[in-house]
C-alpha cells in the first residue's frame, strides 16, 4: 500500500481525482481543488487531527476532503452529501485510489439527517448565495457532532463565524485564507476563471 510522504504528494494524488461533471449550481457545487485541498489537508495533519481519527466531511462533493483524510492514515470518513450524483462521482473516485486502504462509508442524506459523531469534521459548505443561510447550517450540525472543526468559508464571513462559535461555546484556534478558485462552469460565469477569498477556519469546543 502507498504512503503519503508530503503535502506535494498528497495534491498529485487528489489532482487526479474525478471532478463533477454536471454541477448543480443550486448547492453551490464549487469544486476545491486539488492544491488548496492538500494544503489545509496537511495542517489538519500537522495539528493532529486526521491521523487515526474519525472524520465527517460534510457536504462531500467528488470527495476530496474526505479522501484526502483518508491518505493521511484517517481510522475512517463519513462522506456525506444529499446530492445522489456527487456520491456517485465520489464512489467513482474511490475506485481511482485502489492503491490505498480506503475506510470509508458513503452518506446520501440531507446534513441535517446525519447523527453520526465524529472526531473531526471537514467541511466545505455552500457559501451561502443561493440558499440563504445554509453555511449556517452545516457549520451548526457540524458543532453537534464533532468538537474540532475546519470550515471552508468566504473571508467577509468572519463576523458571522466568530459570533456564532462564541455563541455555540466553540473557540477560533486558526484561521488559514486562501485564493480560491472557480472556473467557469455555468452560463451566467463571464470569465473563464477567477478567485474567491476564502478562509478555512479551525474551531474547537471550549472545554470547562
Amino acid at each position: 500500500m502507498q504512503k503519503i510522504k508530503n503535502k506535494k504528494d498528497l495534491e498529485i494524488i487528489l489532482s487526479k481525482l474525478k471532478t463533477f461533471e454536471n454541477p448543480d449550481i443550486s448547492l453551490e457545487q464549487y469544486q476545491t481543488n486539488s492544491e488548496i485541498a492538500a494544503r489545509i489537508l496537511w495542517e489538519a495533519y500537522m495539528n493532529g487531527d486526521i491521523k487515526n481519527k474519525v472524520i465527517g466531511d460534510f457536504g462531500c462533493g467528488n470527495g476530496i476532503l474526505g479522501f484526502g483524510c483518508l491518505l493521511l492514515e484517517a481510522k475512517k470518513v463519513y462522506l456525506v452529501d444529499k446530492d445522489k450524483e456527487a456520491i456517485k462521482t465520489a464512489k467513482e473516485n474511490k475506485k481511482r485510489l485502489k492503491d490505498f486502504k480506503l475506510n470509508c462509508v458513503f452518506v446520501n442524506k440531507d446534513i441535517n439527517d446525519f447523527n453520526e459523531r465524529v472526531d473531526v469534521v471537514i467541511e466545505n459548505p455552500p457559501f451561502g448565495t443561493k440558499t440563504k443561510h445554509i453555511d449556517k447550517e452545516f457549520l451548526s450540525r457540524a458543532m453537534k457532532l464533532s468538537k474540532i472543526i475546519y470550515s471552508f468559508h468566504k473571508s467577509t464571513s468572519g463576523t458571522f463565524v466568530d459570533a456564532f462559535s462564541r455563541d455555540n461555546k466553540f473557540r477560533i484556534s486558526s484561521v488559514y485564507c486562501v485564493k480560491f478558485p472557480l472556473k467557469k462552469m455555468f452560463g451566467f460565469h463571464r470569465k473563464n476563471s477567477y478567485f474567491v477569498d476564502v478562509c478555512v477556519w479551525k474551531l474547537v469546543k471550549e472545554t470547562l
